[in-house]
């Protein structure tokens, strides 16, 4: 008698930039590796940092060749001496390889649904014409997309350009939006088709339970404790986030607190160094540039400043900590727009960039450490790592044989 085979589960990621997507996506792997601990993940990604993060159980990461924007905003490859469309073609075909290889019974796909500049085409095409070898099943394929995509005119622009609703109706078997329907109608607010809205499934935001089954990686630097109390700022991956660094890094903190700045990996190094003198002069700052345990430090902290970007903002929302968001406001509005729909509900403050100064940020921590504002938990689903592990369950149950399939595999 043959051993059950363990479910496959694959992830996508284009990660040209920031860590964003690939930290979903690793929050997702662990809820369902939680949720079903017979089941291997495989990350396809290229942001090579994704190896220092913290990964669930049964789940490993691929890298492929890094990609990054220019000067002009122009995709160019970040390491090798190619030029764009050899270096497309090679994490196409590195991408393709890997699906085939692992055999997954479910894809997810991060937001982009042809891959960046249609890398993923390729491997869809093959994904969709075969059979699982002891299932012979085709694989399921999810498209997830976070609350908000951006203001509706560029949106809906983008969409149109990529050829997004095409891919959906040939590859895609359902969309995962990573919110409330109460925050975002998806649908309504980017006039989607009904060929996509019918497969639109709302999960909830991926807020609770995000940091449950990680496990660190063992090479991880051990560092002293941060002294509490503490105020926190995190800036996402940094590569934008160094005025609202800097601002913070000049606030006078509630008496007592101490400061802690999180810059993250790709915010430059002159710039981390300045804020980093800083702290070095004034004694109640203290600078990271990298961590692994952000649920941590903002579930000590008494108050967190943080730019818009979708996992903080879970991260904060999960934790019973006054927020204050800070949201990047070009070249997209994406993080505006989800920092204005959620201070609307009084799920947390909201401050646009032009008008963050040490003295608004002092008075605002001041006010949050002394009477935080009730905050309504129950105003929106903040249990999509919970929610998900299901739709992936009911996905791997359609995806069963049927009886003539069975009878062909035995024949």
């Amino acid at each position: 008698m043959s051993t059950p085979r363990r479910r496959r589960i694959a992830f996508y990621s284009h990660d040209t930039q920031g860590l964003g997507h690939i930290r979903r996506n690793i929050a997702l792997a662990g809820a369902i590796v939680a949720a079903e601990p017979d089941t291997d993940v495989l990350v396809l990604t290229g942001a090579p940092q994704a190896t220092s993060l913290p990964l669930p159980p049964n789940t490993e990461v691929v890298t492929v060749p890094t990609v990054a924007k220019d000067a002009d905003g122009r995709y160019a490859a970040r390491t090798f001496a190619m030029d764009l469309a050899s270096v497309l073609t090679l994490r196409s075909n590195l991408i393709t390889t890997a699906l085939m290889a692992f055999a997954p019974d479910v894809v997810v796909v991060d937001k982009v649904a042809r891959g960046l500049d249609g890398e993923l085409e390729q491997g869809l095409a093959a994904l969709r014409a075969v059979r699982g070898h002891t299932t012979g099943a085709r694989p399921r394929v999810v498209l997830g997309l976070r609350d908000i995509l951006d203001d509706p005119l560029t949106a809906t622009r983008e969409w149109r350009a990529a050829g997004t609703t095409q891919a959906i109706v040939e590859h895609y078997d359902e969309v995962w939006v990573y919110g409330d329907r109460s925050v975002v109608d998806v649908a309504r607010a980017y006039d989607l088709p009904a060929a996509v809205a019918t497969k639109i499934r709302y999960t909830g935001y991926l807020a609770e339970g995000r940091s449950e089954g990680l496990v660190a990686p063992r090479d991880e630097p051990r560092r002293r404790p941060v002294p509490r109390p503490y105020v926190l700022c995190m800036v996402g991956g940094g590569q934008d986030g160094y005025d609202t660094a800097l601002a913070f890094a000049r606030t006078t903190y509630p008496p007592g607190h101490t400061g802690v700045i999180v810059t993250g990996p790709y915010m430059q190094p002159s710039l981390r160094r300045r804020l980093t003198a800083i702290a070095e002069e004034r004694g109640d700052l203290l600078v990271r540039d990298f961590v692994t345990n952000s649920i941590e430090l903002i579930a000590g902290a008494r108050a967190v400043v943080s730019m818009g970007g979708y996992n903080t903002v879970c991260e904060v929302l999960t934790e019973d900590v006054p927020g204050l968001v800070v949201p990047r406001v070009r070249p997209r509005l994406e993080q505006l727009v989800r920092a204005e729909r959620l201070s609307g509900l009084g799920l947390v403050d909201s401050m646009h960039p032009d008008h963050v100064v040490p003295e608004r940020l002092s008075e605002w921590l001041a006010d949050a450490v002394t009477s935080p504002a009730a905050r309504d938990r129950g105003a929106i689903a903040l249990d999509g790592l919970r929610r998900v592990p299901t739709l992936v369950a009911e996905l791997h149950s359609a995806s069963a044989p049927t009886p003539h399939v069975l009878q062909e595999m035995a024949s």
